[in-house]
C-alpha cells in the first residue's frame, strides 16, 4: 500500500531565485563573450586556411594538385594553347653537311634475286640520327721543354696562362660543375655524381664547392657593374623572399631589370639587408614593389606598388564573403584589372585613350576602398583590421598603385623581380637549405651572373666557360 503522495521539493525563496538568475545571466554573458571569441578565430583559421597563390603571396607550389584560376591581370587573346603560326619552332631538322655519312647497299634485286654492285643508283633517301659523341676527358699535356745552353745555363719555357699544376681541371669542367650547381641546382654530392657518371671525370663534392667559390669570387666586378647600371635605370623591380641558411631563416633580396639582376642574401628582410644590396640608396627612378614598408623609407624614388599584389589581397576578401553578395574588394579588383587592361592597349597601340575610361575605373577604385574602409571600421577583429589597412592603403596610396597608368615605362606589377628569385626558391627545394651564409651569397652572385646573361641571350655554358677563364661576362655600358 502506498504511503500518501510525494513530498513536494522546496519552493526557492524570492531571494534565491533572484541570485540564480543573476548567476545564470553572469553564466550566458561569460558563454556569449566566449562563443565570440571562438567565432573570431574560426575565422581567422578558415581565412589562414583558404590562403592560396590566387589570394595570398603563397607560391603556386603550395597549392598542391587543385590549383585554383588566377586574378590575372592579363587577359584573353582568343589564341589556342601552344605555338602560334609563323612560330619557328624548334623541330628536329636534317642538316646540309652532317659529320659523318654512311653508305647502305642494297642485297640482291627484289625480283629476280641478282646482284646489284656496279648497278645504277636511282635514288639515295637520307635518315640523320642526332646523338651524344661519347663522353670522356679531353686531356691536354704541356710538356715544358728546359734546354741547357753552351754558357751552362738552363732555361725552361713558360707555362700557358690558366696551367698551373702538374694536373689539374680545365675550365670546361670549371663551367660544367657550376652550371650543375648554380644552374641546375644539383647538391654537391649529386653535382660530384653526375660528371663521374657522364664523363668520367672523378671529382669530389668539396673541389665543387672550392670551383663554386673561385667563380663567385671572380664576379666581384660584374656585381659593382651591374649595381652601377641598375642604380641609374629609369625603373627597377625590387623584392625578397626567404631562404634557409645554417638552419636559420635568411633572407635573399632582389634589384632588376628587363637586362640585369643583382641578387644577395642577408640576415635581415628590412633595410639592413636592402642596403647591403647596394641599389635603392643611390636610386631616383620609380622603383616597383610590393606593400612591404621598408621600402617606403627609400624617399629618393618614386614608388609603384605591384597591382599583382594588391589583386591576390583583394581576392582573399572576396573568397571570405557570402556567397551571391556584393563586396567591394570585388570591385575595387576589377576596376585595378580594367585599368590596367586600358594602358596596355594605350602602351600597344601608341593611342592616347578616352580620359573618361581611365576616370571611369579610378573613381570605382576609390568608391569600393571608402565603402571598404567603412565596413571594417570597428577594426575588432585582427582579420577586419588588416582588411580595414588594406582598404585605407589603396586611398591613401592610390597614386602609387596607378602610376602605371600615367608612366607607360612603369609595370603594373613586380612578378618580373618574382621570376627572378623564384630560383631561390627551386634551390631550396631540389636541394635543401644552404649550410653558410658564405656559401649563400657565393650562390646568389653567380645567379646574378646567369639571370644577366640570359637577359642578354648569352649561353650559360659559354658565360661560365669565360668566368672559369678569368674573364667574365660582363653587360655593355652604355
Amino acid at each position: 500500500m502506498s504511503d500518501g503522495p510525494p513530498a513536494s521539493p522546496p519552493v526557492p525563496s524570492y531571494d534565491e531565485l533572484a541570485a540564480l538568475v543573476v548567476s545564470l545571466r553572469a553564466q550566458l554573458v561569460e558563454t556569449a563573450a566566449a562563443l565570440e571569441q571562438a567565432r573570431v578565430r574560426i575565422a581567422e583559421l578558415e581565412a589562414q586556411v583558404a590562403k592560396n597563390s590566387r589570394n595570398s603571396a603563397k607560391p603556386p607550389s603550395s597549392d598542391g594538385l587543385a590549383k585554383p584560376p588566377p586574378k590575372s591581370l592579363r587577359k584573353k587573346t582568343g589564341r589556342r594553347p601552344g605555338g602560334q603560326g609563323g612560330h619557328p619552332g624548334s623541330t628536329l631538322r636534317m642538316l646540309a653537311e652532317p659529320d659523318v655519312r654512311l653508305r647502305h647497299e642494297p642485297g640482291p634485286c627484289a625480283g629476280c634475286g641478282a646482284g646489284l654492285a656496279g648497278r645504277p643508283v636511282t635514288r639515295t633517301e637520307r635518315r640523320q640520327v642526332f646523338d651524344l659523341p661519347e663522353l670522356r676527358p679531353h686531356v691536354v699535356e704541356h710538356q715544358l721543354i728546359e734546354r741547357e745552353c753552351g754558357c751552362g745555363t738552363r732555361t725552361k719555357a713558360a707555362a700557358p696562362a690558366g696551367v698551373d699544376a702538374p694536373v689539374q681541371y680545365g675550365p670546361r669542367v670549371a663551367a660544367a660543375v657550376v652550371y650543375l650547381y648554380s644552374g641546375q641546382f644539383l647538391s654537391q654530392e649529386r653535382t660530384a655524381t653526375a660528371l663521374a657518371e657522364l664523363v668520367g671525370i672523378p671529382i669530389s663534392a668539396g673541389t665543387v664547392g672550392a670551383m663554386t667559390a673561385r667563380a663567385a669570387a671572380g664576379l666581384d666586378g660584374f656585381r659593382d657593374t651591374v649595381r652601377g647600371l641598375l642604380a641609374a635605370a629609369d625603373v627597377i623591380g625590387a623584392d625578397e623572399t626567404g631562404l634557409r641558411v645554417a638552419g636559420k631563416l635568411h633572407w635573399v633580396h632582389c634589384a632588376r631589370t628587363d637586362k640585369y639582376t643583382l641578387i644577395d642574401c642577408h640576415a635581415t628582410r628590412g633595410s639592413g639587408g636592402i642596403d647591403a644590396l647596394g641599389v635603392l640608396p643611390a636610386f631616383g627612378g620609380v622603383v616597383v614593389h610590393d606593400a612591404w614598408a621598408p621600402y617606403d623609407s627609400y624617399t629618393g624614388a618614386t614608388h609603384q606598388l605591384c597591382v599583382a599584389h594588391v589583386l591576390r589581397e583583394l581576392q582573399a576578401v572576396v573568397d571570405a564573403a557570402p556567397t551571391g553578395t556584393w563586396c567591394w574588394a570585388a570591385q575595387a579588383g576589377d576596376a585595378l584589372v580594367a585599368l590596367h587592361r586600358l594602358a596596355v592597349d594605350a602602351a600597344t597601340t601608341g593611342v592616347t585613350i578616352d580620359e573618361q575610361a581611365p576616370a571611369t575605373q579610378t573613381r570605382q577604385l576609390r568608391h569600393a576602398a571608402h565603402i571598404g574602409i567603412s565596413q571594417t571600421s570597428p577594426r575588432g577583429t585582427k582579420l577586419m583590421a588588416a582588411r580595414h589597412a588594406l582598404a585605407c592603403r589603396l586611398v591613401d596610396r592610390e597614386a602609387d598603385y596607378l602610376r602605371f597608368t600615367r608612366d607607360w615605362r612603369v609595370p603594373a606589377d613586380n612578378n618580373g623581380s618574382e621570376r627572378d628569385i623564384r630560383m631561390i626558391k627551386l634551390r631550396q627545394k631540389v636541394s635543401g637549405c644552404l649550410r653558410t651564409l658564405t656559401g649563400a651569397r657565393q650562390f646568389c652572385a653567380i645567379r646574378s651572373y646567369l639571370s644577366t646573361a640570359t637577359k642578354h641571350g648569352i649561353s650559360l655554358f659559354d658565360a661560365l666557360v669565360q668566368l672559369a677563364e678569368g674573364r667574365p661576362w660582363m653587360p655593355a655600358i652604355s
